[in-house]
């Protein structure tokens, strides 16, 4: 392990890779349009990383994280690292550079499906999902871990390689489709797998690496008894390899639970905690047998927030932890990938916000400040650092808003509340007058790079609103006229003017600050800038009206209007921790609630309230905070879409889980149309629907299964889409079934897009035609 002689380490668990300008997006794209070489965008790679490291190094960091690079998805990677290729791609290895063969598996291409894209622990990322069956073979493929030490070693640096644990490799994976072959059980493979990292482990040692990180995060949620024997097995094993670096195990993005206390019974010689998620009193761990033997990396600093750290509180905790955990690493408690790099080229947010926030390179700093106060003596020095950090924090108070905090006091159990389904589902089809199985699309359309520049012109001044409204509103148009000519029953005006679902309307809200270079990866080259919700939430005006109404004055039919809900806002902002998550919700959702009027009295008949994140909340472990999580998720949902009157249909857009609990709230949130998202998973979710609806606690109200993937290029037939929805219409009725895509459209080109709707609107008008014969 990397020493710690002088007083406390530091050290974080990850830094973003995208590149402090997008570098490693723009390559990535140019990439694959094929404008760049392959050697240019590995040389992006390289400068990236030891760009990293070597700045990392000189912000005082006693211990550098390596192998947190990507081009992609670091799960993805850490599949590959292993040899856990589907069997579905072997055949394509041969005739292609390893390169193009990873971006085969992460983005697909029309006749192969990628893997799957899912959500990573209630983030805003999401990975690449493994796939492995019974046959799967484990072989250990190096050359870019051992490249990057390499180099950093070159310049003196020692990095400890970041390595996703055995584990979590496996539990984070699916079972892969093979024909015949019924779902095994992934752990099953452990065995096959462990000689794999032994191997590695070797390696490393005799090229001088004294530690390796094992990120092992799926135990910060609830495992089983059988789960939690196979992780003694596997730290038992690892730690008692005959060759190896030391071991550091990483519990982030929750309570690490029980998985501590197993670690603390191994030879593994490090422990880290996610301290800022999950604050474990001193006196808890010190009952912990074994605890004191190991190095404890403390993850104060939080690496899913851009707060400051309390100065006096934490460094109050760390000394505390030290009397239990003499060796102590201060660090951050999970990869810093979910923040943006810096907070000081951001010229645009007030200075009382300003003062509050820590992007990556000032949470380094943080975590080296700490270390170094805590290796003073920060419980009695008068000087340097620990009189720094002892010191009173600044106090920066942001003047509430009156109405606001009146409106929330005023909400009664009456305003969460509409008339009967039954009355409501009359009362649309009368007004509505739609066929069975209608067709739409979930919101966004393509955007060209006309409308982004038109965008950016407006922003710095150079193109006045009224031209802006013109480019937006010829945008619309031809959008309107393709979904007409392509046949869908229920149209949307493309959101041409939104850079974002959340940042569009965080930027009209009161209580929320943007960004201008807040960068942060959802997947590959894919990044978002979330806002930071900061105060009181109010809307100062109407946000969509104006693009709905100018969208449904061009056709006769229904045009959606698309909101995003009060929980997503929440969800994929960094949000103020001085008040509880429910209150700042229930602002958010009156602000939305107005807008639903708006809409309404504008005419419009349909407005979808996109929830794609209430489960990105909810917590990892179930009991009775998961369940408090639903109650104000599902009531913040309500209170914004229960202004309507019971003819304006409400649509939402939402991920679909197996466990009842969150069934029983998407059937709680009462919208009449909830779409599904459910990419490469569709049967396993249309046999959940079916079983769910057996069991007494199914979906009731419209469902709209996404029938194909919208992040993939791969375009679905006609035959394939009549299959999914015959089945879906079997689980769900025709009667409440919609035909839609699984997400947004605005990643794909028009080449793509075209063909997938028609093949789509063509599949559900069979479906609809049979329905309509059998009944």
């Amino acid at each position: 392990m990397v020493n710690v002689t002088d007083g406390f380490g530091s050290s974080i668990l990850g830094y973003p890779r995208i590149g402090p300008h997008r570098e490693l997006k723009r390559a990535l794209e140019s990439y694959w349009h094929g404008s760049l070489s392959r050697e240019s965008l590995l040389a992006v790679g390289r400068e990236i990383q030891e760009t990293q490291f070597s700045e990392l190094a000189a912000a005082g960091l006693t211990q550098v994280p390596g192998n947190t690079f990507s081009f992609y998805d670091h799960v993805l990677d850490n599949a590959l690292l292993f040899g856990a290729v589907p069997q579905r791609f072997e055949p394509y290895r041969e005739a292609l550079h390893p390169l193009d063969f990873y971006f085969l598996m992460a983005r697909g291409r029309p006749d192969l499906p990628p893997l799957e894209l899912v959500r990573f622990f209630g983030t805003n990322y999401h990975y690449r999902q493994p796939e492995l069956d019974a046959d799967t073979e484990f072989s250990l493929h190096p050359e870019a871990l051992l490249d990057e030490f390499d180099r950093a070693m070159a310049r003196g640096i020692e990095l400890r390689p970041v390595v996703l644990g055995p584990m979590s490799l496996l539990l984070l994976s699916k079972a892969g489709q093979v024909p015949g072959e019924t779902e095994f059980d992934r752990l099953s493979l452990l065995d096959k797998l462990l000689p794999v990292y032994e191997e590695l482990f070797e390696m490393l040692a005799k090229r001088g690496s004294t530690c390796v990180q094992l990120d092992e995060p799926c135990f910060t949620g609830d495992r089983s008894p059988a789960e939690l024997a196979a992780f003694l097995h596997t730290y038992q094993r690892l730690s008692t390899a005959p060759l190896r670096p030391r071991i550091l195990v990483t519990g982030q993005y929750g309570d690490f639970g029980e998985a501590t206390a197993i670690l603390a019974q191994t030879q593994v010689e490090a422990i880290g905690l996610d301290l800022a998620s999950h604050r474990v009193r001193p006196e808890e761990l010190a009952k912990i047998p074994g605890i004191k033997r190991k190095r404890l990396y403390a993850g104060v600093i939080g690496g899913t927030n851009v707060w400051r750290a309390d100065r006096r509180v934490t460094l109050d905790y760390l000394n505390a932890l030290s009397q239990v955990c003499p060796d102590l690493v201060v660090s951050t408690g999970t990869t810093l990938l979910h923040v943006p790099y810096d907070l000081l080229v951001e010229y645009d947010i007030d200075g009382p916000v300003a003062d509050r926030l820590a992007f990556a390179k000032q949470k380094v700093l943080e975590v080296v400040s700490l270390a170094k106060a805590l290796t003073e003596g920060g419980g009695g020095l008068a000087g340097g650092e620990a009189a720094k950090w002892q010191g009173r924090p600044r106090e920066v108070h942001f003047k509430q808003k009156h109405a606001v905090r009146q409106r929330v006091y005023a909400i009664t159990p009456e305003m969460r509340e509409r008339e009967p389904y039954e009355v409501r589902r009359d009362a649309q089809r009368d007004k509505l007058n739609l066929p069975p199985v209608p067709s739409t699309t979930l919101g966004s359309f393509p955007q060209t790079d006309a409308v982004r520049q038109a965008r950016y012109d407006l922003g710095q001044g150079k193109l006045s609103y009224d031209e802006y409204r013109k480019r937006i509103e010829s945008e619309i148009e031809s959008t309107i006229r393709l979904q007409e000519d392509i046949g869908l029953d229920v149209l949307v005006h493309g959101e041409h003017e939104r850079n974002d679902m959340i940042q569009y309307f965080a930027e009209l809200l009161d209580g929320f600050a943007t960004t201008h270079f807040g960068w942060v990866q959802v997947y590959g080259s894919r990044c978002v800038r979330p806002p930071v919700l900061y105060g009181d939430v109010a809307r100062p005006k109407p946000m969509s009206v104006e693009w709905t109404t100018y969208a449904q004055s061009l056709t006769d039919k229904p045009v959606k209007g698309i909101v995003t809900g009060p929980v997503t806002m929440v969800a994929r902002s960094f949000v103020r921790q001085d008040q509880p998550l429910y209150e700042t919700a229930d602002q958010v959702a009156l602000a939305i609630r107005d807008e639903l009027a708006d809409l309404e009295n504008a005419g419009v008949s349909i407005i979808q309230v996109d929830e794609p994140s209430i489960r990105e909340l909810l917590p990892l472990r179930e009991g009775t905070q998961s369940r408090e999580y639903l109650r104000w998720a599902v009531n913040a949902f309500r209170l914004a879409t229960s202004g309507v009157r019971a003819e304006t249909q409400i649509h939402t857009h939402i991920a679909y889980s197996g466990r009842a609990e969150i069934v029983r709230a998407i059937e709680e949130l009462d919208a009449d149309v909830t779409a599904v998202v459910a990419t490469r998973s569709i049967e396993w979710v249309l046999k959940a629907l079916a079983d769910d609806t057996e069991e007494g606690h199914g979906l009731s109200h419209g469902v709209g299964p996404g029938v194909y993937e919208s992040r993939s290029a791969r375009i679905p037939d006609i035959d394939e889409l009549d299959e999914l929805l015959t089945a879906a219409a079997a689980a769900v009725t025709p009667e409440r079934l919609w035909a839609n895509p699984d997400g947004g459209l605005k990643t794909r080109h028009g080449w793509q897009l075209e063909p997938a709707l028609r093949n789509m609107v063509a599949a559900a008008r069979r479906v609809r035609r049979r329905a309509e014969a059998q009944g």
